[in-house]
């Protein structure tokens, strides 16, 4: 109970309220090509044909041609094909994206680099692009979470803690903070995967995430009391980015197609990804001792 209070407090300073109004922020595009054809390349790429007909038109009333009856009004991005003249008022790489008809997915990947806030709504409609923010969002919650536990191992850099975001006001024990961020991390991936967004919404996800958090938590303990400086921290961190990038795949899947991840695919997923733990937090702990 003390540690469910402990998960309770430092879920305090996240809301799942905001996170799913940021999904569902209405876009428009303007698309700019110089062909029928092209258009259509654009369409389709950013349009599967396995999306339900209730997603398409969606997607109909987000793109707008520059050719259409009424192409008029606010737009908040162009895609355009490389070779077209940009639009008055609109700047390459601000607001305005090529489409590469070679390299198509160079086009989410320079839209999310210069417009990381428009990441939840275009992931929550456009396929592109939400592979991309589930990916960058499970590395960077798992890696927010070794930089929690190599912290939280030195005492001297303890009071920076309150940097990060999605501490609590009052500090609660390591495994509640990373617990409540693998939650948060669950609105982000449901937000993205266009799946409903909240506390109640997600019961059996964040249920799952509370139990599953006891196991590695005893794993870590065991590696950090009493250990020279840095032989244990490296393993608590490896061991946090593991346990939280398995979650995040896991969740990724049940928002996919319905069912998670099975006991053998968790155990390869663990180990493949405890060994870059291991990378991230020998690289974090390089970072530290330099200061």
């Amino acid at each position: 109970m003390r540690f469910l209070d402990q998960v309770r407090g430092a879920l305090g300073r996240i809301n799942p309220s905001d996170i799913r109004e940021a999904a569902e922020r209405r876009v428009r595009i303007l698309l700019q090509a110089s062909t029928s054809a092209t258009y259509a390349e654009i369409e389709d790429y950013l349009c599967p044909a396995n999306l339900s007909r209730e997603k398409r038109m969606e997607v109909a009333e987000t793109l707008v041609r520059d050719t259409d009856s009424d192409p008029d009004g606010r737009f908040h991005l162009v895609f355009m094909e490389r070779g077209t003249p940009i639009p008055d008022n609109w700047e390459i790489g601000r607001d305005a994206f090529v489409f590469d008809l070679n390299h198509p997915d160079r086009l989410p990947h320079n839209v999310l680099e210069r417009r990381p806030e428009m990441a939840l709504p275009l992931a929550r409609v456009f396929p592109p692009f939400r592979e991309m923010v589930v990916k960058s969002t499970i590395h960077d919650v798992s890696k927010e979470n070794a930089v929690f536990s190599v912290m939280t191992a030195l005492p001297n850099i303890v009071p920076s803690l309150a940097e990060l975001p999605w501490i609590a006001g009052e500090f609660a024990s390591d495994t509640a903070v990373l617990t409540a961020n693998q939650i948060r991390m669950s609105f982000l991936l449901a937000a993205a995967s266009d799946r409903p967004v909240g506390f109640k919404e997600q019961r059996s996800e964040i249920g799952s995430i509370i139990a599953g958090a006891w196991g590695w938590r005893a794993a870590a303990r065991q590696l950090v009391s009493k250990v020279p400086f840095g032989g244990g921290i490296i393993p608590k961190a490896a061991i946090a980015y593991a346990g939280t990038y398995v979650v995040g795949l896991s969740l990724e899947r049940v928002y996919r197609i319905g069912y998670g991840l099975t006991r053998d695919e968790r155990r390869e997923a663990y180990d493949a990804a405890l060994a870059r733990g291991k990378e991230v937090a020998a690289g974090l702990l390089d970072s530290v001792k330099k200061k």
